[in-house]
């Protein structure tokens, strides 16, 4: 979607925007408000949400009316998603739901600029177009996906360049999980510094 269609300060192609449950990551467990924006060039294979993929095809939507959307609900931690978020300056986006009280959660590849303000950062990097080096000094979260056994050497390269203070999870690829999960744990086992991120909300079978 071309940049000069619409104002990121005043509003954003959205895919999708609900309340539920945080399903992964560091926060799994956590009532959260999910705002998707529609559009990604990064194309993993495996992705669950390609649908996202063509921002096009998605309404623009009013960041006013989409926090005030999210505001009815009881939790004030907001998570801003996709797709890939950072195709898009943040900065109109998170500082409204900062105004608004929420903590406010980005969960990105990293592929392009850190814009905007925000509370916690999920890096989960793809191979496919590797993340800008400014994120790993931003990233409180390291999320990395386990699809093949290539990936534990891969998910070391990336820990090696975050801030001391990140977290550092390995998530089972969903449709590898039964290949995949005994090897992570007895990685994990192996290398405590790790902890294991489970795609809880699939097996809630919650949104």
């Amino acid at each position: 979607m071309e940049k000069n269609l619409f104002d990121p300060e005043v509003e954003l192609p959205i895919m999708e925007a609900f309340y539920t449950i945080q399903g992964e990551g560091y926060h799994s467990g956590k009532p959260a408000y999910f705002i998707r924006l529609a559009g990604c060039d990064v194309g993993c294979v495996w992705c669950d949400v390609k649908d996202s993929w063509d921002a096009e095809k998605w309404p623009i939507k009013n960041i006013d009316e989409l926090v005030d959307e999210a505001y009815k609900y009881e939790s004030r931690l907001a998570v801003i998603t996709g797709g890939e978020p950072y195709m898009y300056d943040l900065h109109g986006l998170t500082k409204r739901l900062l105004q608004k009280g929420f903590h406010v959660n980005v969960e990105t590849s990293g592929a392009h600029p850190y814009t905007g303000m925000t509370d916690w950062v999920c890096l989960s990097p793809k191979k496919y177009k590797a993340p800008l080096d400014e994120w790993y000094e931003v990233a409180n979260e390291l999320k990395i996906i386990i699809y093949n056994k290539s990936d534990f050497k891969w998910a070391e390269e990336h820990a090696a360049k975050v801030n001391e203070d990140c977290k550092l999870l390995l998530q089972p690829e969903w449709g590898k999980r039964e290949e995949m999960m005994p090897l992570i744990v007895e990685y994990v086992k192996n290398n405590p510094q790790w902890n294991i991120s489970l795609q809880t909300h699939k097996y809630l079978q919650i949104p």
